[in-house]
């Protein structure tokens, strides 16, 4: 269950920083362009998601490699 959650959470962390670079290279924010504008409630809540799933990515960076792959294989 862990694992799924990682990957969830790895790809909107991806999805965000696609819009962070889109915003600074082109300054075109492509959630707040998809969803009406920057303070929609779609857009908001897709804000939210993205920064608790890169909160939850940082939980990454402390785990122990060895017991993140023993997961792996509990698929």
């Amino acid at each position: 269950m862990t694992k799924i959650i990682d990957r969830i959470a790895l790809i909107l962390a991806i999805v965000g920083t696609l819009n962070w670079g889109s915003v600074g290279l082109f300054q075109f924010d492509l959630v707040a362009w998809a969803c009406g504008g920057v303070g929609t409630l779609l857009a908001r809540i897709i804000y939210t998601v993205v920064a608790l799933a890169g909160l939850w990515c940082i939980s990454l960076l402390f785990r122990e490699r060895e017991s993140y792959e023993s997961m792996e294989g509990a698929d």
